[in-house]
């Protein structure tokens, strides 16, 4: 059963009562042809689970009322990707899809010295919700409690002044270091460059900004696939863990 999100204006935790619109909405009635008296579950992104009892169905909106409200646990190890924004915008929803899927918490979309394409402010409003569409469509598909940030767009020199990281990885064709982390209870930063790589000075400030430079392996991947490997990466050294908290 899907996972279906509701922002923190739909939901009335007094009376047990929540609301769903838009595109969630359409989902529901157009796609799964949900009916009065289904139950759904639901979420607002940030821990909560709740049963959701359909009582009755508009033309724009549902709404309902809600049971067994409780609170999911954050994961404690937490990955977050700044990869350059790429010309593409199909590859870029790619990995937007295939990293939330993956568990991913935060994504930063980054400029570099070659990204290619920089979006105006007018053009980024546009991209940023379709951003948000499709991490909320793959969040609901696998289920994730706690959707993931899609920032605005950072400069590479911004997202190396960002506080808060445990680990800093900087992915480089050049490297021939292998990954060598315990990422479990970790807060990790991944920089992914754009079509054209990392100049040699970006790499240099990354590393003197306490990046460490890592290959992932003797291929050059394209930066969508890049970002995909970092968080399944830290998913795969994950699988053992015991404590459900720990993992993706």
């Amino acid at each position: 059963m899907d996972l279906f999100y509701v922002s923190p204006r739909q939901l009335d935790l007094v009376q047990n009562r929540a609301v769903i619109d838009g595109d969630e909405f359409h989902h529901l009635t157009r796609v799964l042809r949900t009916r009065e008296g289904d139950l759904i579950d639901i979420t607002d992104g940030a821990g909560l689970s709740a049963l959701m009892k359909v009582d009755s169905i508009g033309k724009r909106f549902l709404e309902g009322s809600l049971t067994n409200i409780t609170r999911i646990s954050r994961p404690a190890t937490r990955v977050s990707v700044a990869i350059s924004l790429l010309k593409s915008q199909h590859r870029f929803d790619f990995f937007l899809e295939k990293a939330t899927e993956l568990g991913v918490d935060r994504i930063i979309p980054m400029t570099t010295r070659r990204t290619v394409s920089t979006p105006s402010a007018e053009k980024f409003g546009r991209k940023a919700d379709r951003w948000r569409s499709v991490v909320q469509s793959a969040a609901r598909q696998c289920r994730r409690y706690y959707l993931p940030e899609v920032t605005e767009p950072m400069a590479f020199t911004e997202v190396l002044r960002l506080p808060g990281y445990d680990l800093r990885l900087m992915p480089y064709e050049s490297e021939e270091r292998l990954p060598d982390v315990d990422p479990a209870g970790k807060n990790i930063l991944f920089l992914v460059g754009g079509e054209g790589g990392f100049t040699d000075q970006e790499v240099a400030g990354a590393e003197a900004a306490g990046f460490s430079p890592v290959t992932f392996g003797t291929t050059i991947l394209r930066a969508e696939t890049a970002g995909i490997f970092a968080v399944a990466m830290v998913r795969a050294l994950l699988l053992g863990e015991t404590d459900p908290a720990q993992r993706l």
